[in-house]
């Protein structure tokens, strides 16, 4: 099973829209087909490298966003509106929380003799992005491109290639992992020519 929770833009939505369908969709979404999600089921969530691009959060609020129950999960002091920046940090507390509650669920979904795992992947081609490649971000993207290692954005082929490994019996073993599929962009974020010091 996927589930998508691909969710709305930065570019394209409110602070609060990006928190209640990034992140909380995706958290009652994991919830609810745990709740129903048959013995050697597998399911993966995807999610958005932008969880990985944030400064480092604390352990207990790592802990706070895999574990608070659902409806209280907006409530939490991290995600009230007027502590996150601008909709760019919503969407990235929004894909962190999607990573930490996809390990939060593998250990419920593993009561039921089913696995659960979260794939984040960067700028994929598709009509969403492409139409983002033209806007006003656009110039921010193709900067990223060129200065990854892979040069280039990913296509849905990419990302379908490692689902088709976590949903499969040669991905028995995975489970409660977040795999990052950016062609290397968030790497240079942090070690490479991406760096914000060096732009």
């Amino acid at each position: 099973m996927l589930i998508n929770a691909a969710g709305v833009s930065p570019s394209q939505a409110s602070i609060e829209q990006i928190l209640r369908v990034d992140l909380y969709g995706t958290a009652v979404l994991l919830e609810e087909f745990g709740k129903v999600i048959k013995k050697v089921g597998a399911g993966v969530t995807i999610s958005s490298q932008s969880g990985y691009r944030m400064p480092a959060l604390t352990a207990d609020e790592d802990r706070l966003l895999a574990t608070t129950p659902t409806e209280e999960l907006l409530q939490l002091q991290i995600l009230i509106p007027e502590n996150i920046k601008d909709t760019l940090h919503a969407y990235q507390i929004a894909k962190r929380s999607n990573g930490k509650r996809v390990m939060a669920e593998a250990v419920k979904w593993g009561e039921r003799g089913a696995r659960i795992n979260c794939i984040s992947p960067g700028i994929i081609v598709t009509p969403l992005a492409l139409d983002e490649f033209n806007e006003i971000r656009g110039d921010f993207y193709k900067n990223m491109f060129a200065k990854s290692p892979a040069g280039r954005p990913g296509i849905a082929d990419e990302v379908a290639n490692v689902a088709e490994l976590l949903l499969s019996e040669k991905g028995a073993f995975i489970t409660g992992s977040d795999f990052l599929i950016d062609g290397g962009a968030t790497v240079s974020y942090f070690y490479g020519p991406l760096q914000p010091d060096k732009n």
